[in-house]
């Protein structure tokens, strides 16, 4: 059988991987391999790998990378002890092609093992700009050193093509995230408030803010300025979930703390709400929040606002329910009053979510499994004006 790996390394990631992931099991064709790492693994971060136990998956390895620090020297580090482990499971467990998602550090660590392993790779979610982020540099490096791409957008892959891929190799199948949405039996409201031990009222927020890690130090002055405007609101209950191991993650994270301490009637925070509890609960907001691409590709399809901030997710396409602001209590507070208003409301019910429709995770499987994995092994340059 062919066997295709799986690598995934944020609780995020494997929302988004999960349809494919039971894809691929469920066909008697394919052998399903698991690497599970990063963010997985670390108490920290809520050792997240126990829930993909719990789906019903098996965990072929567990790489261990992810230090005790957000600094650069730290996630530097990390990658290095990720090439390391990355190589030694490669070797042991010989797939035929690894699967990828979106543009973290401990993907880069996957890819470039599995690059110097000829290894075919596969890329989910290539094409798309974060001018932020650091993020955005590593997507387009895993593009290059991957054989297959998986766009959500067109696009995303006509920029795929443009960084000289055979357009053969690029598809646009839309985001796996649609999947998670339709084929998720979504918690209802009095289900979800007693999972969670938390009421919801008559306006409630879910706010997510990773750190802009093209920017120096600049975590703790802009979520100090998204706190500020939060405080503004009133009759307003707040869901907080925590950030991603980036740099300068845990300054956010002992903000969020302190925050909810401080205000335990209106706010509470989760390190992990995992996908049904996280999903179940955009359908009671008002609005995501934040800075995460969460709120470009998810929220939309609740037909609900998001409030994005700054520059993280600067150059991504953006539905007509996205509100940007920048990093200042002004102007977030500005944004709070278009989400309030009656006009944008009105506009909400007629918002699409520009990602796609669905069946994006039995699309790719398909591909996956009817390609000559040893073929795509050798690339040319693919001229747009050829």
């Amino acid at each position: 059988m062919k066997k295709i790996c799986i690598i995934t390394g944020t609780r995020a990631e494997y929302g988004l991987l999960y349809w494919l992931m039971k894809e691929i099991q469920e066909d008697v064709e394919l052998e399903l391999q698991i690497i599970a790492t990063g963010m997985h693994l670390s108490p920290e971060f809520g050792q997240t790998w126990e829930r993909i136990i719990e789906d019903g998956f098996t965990i072929n390895n567990k790489i261990e990378m992810l230090l005790s620090s957000d600094t650069p020297v730290g996630i530097t580090k990390s990658m290095g002890v990720g090439l390391i482990g990355f190589a030694e499971a490669y070797e042991t467990l010989k797939p035929d092609i690894i699967v990828v998602l979106g543009d973290r550090f401990e993907i880069l660590a996957a890819v470039s093992a599995a690059m110097v392993a000829r290894i075919p790779i596969a890329h989910i979610h290539g094409g798309e700009l974060t001018m932020g982020a650091i993020d955005d540099a590593i997507r387009h490096a895993i593009t290059k050193m991957s054989h297959l791409h998986f766009s959500a957008a067109d696009e995303y892959r006509n920029r795929i093509i443009q960084m000289g891929e055979h357009p053969k190799t690029v598809f646009n199948f839309g985001s796996p995230a649609i999947d998670r949405i339709k084929k998720t039996k979504l918690l209802n409201r009095d289900e979800f408030q007693r999972a969670i031990n938390f009421p919801l009222i008559k306006k409630n927020l879910i706010v997510t803010y990773h750190p802009v890690t093209l920017e120096n130090n600049t975590s703790q002055e802009q979520f100090r300025e998204l706190l500020n405007a939060l405080d503004t609101l009133r009759e307003t209950h707040i869901i907080f979930t925590k950030p991603n191991a980036d740099t300068n993650g845990r300054v956010i994270i002992r903000m969020i703390d302190e925050y909810v301490k401080l205000n335990p009637d209106k706010a509470i925070s989760f390190v992990s709400m995992g996908h049904l509890l996280y999903l179940s609960a955009l359908q009671f907001m008002d609005a995501m929040v934040g800075n995460s691409s969460s709120g470009l590709t998810e929220a939309p399809s609740f037909k609900i606002g998001t409030v994005n901030i700054g520059d993280r997710q600067k150059g991504r396409i953006k539905a007509s329910s996205v509100i940007d602001c920048i990093p200042s209590s002004k102007s977030i507070c500005q944004a709070f009053s278009t989400l309030y208003s009656n006009d944008f409301q009105q506009q909400l019910l007629q918002v699409n979510n520009p990602y796609g429709q669905g069946e994006a995770s039995v699309n790719i499987k398909n591909i996956l499994k009817n390609l000559e994995t040893k073929r795509l092994l050798k690339k040319n340059f693919y001229r747009i004006d050829s």
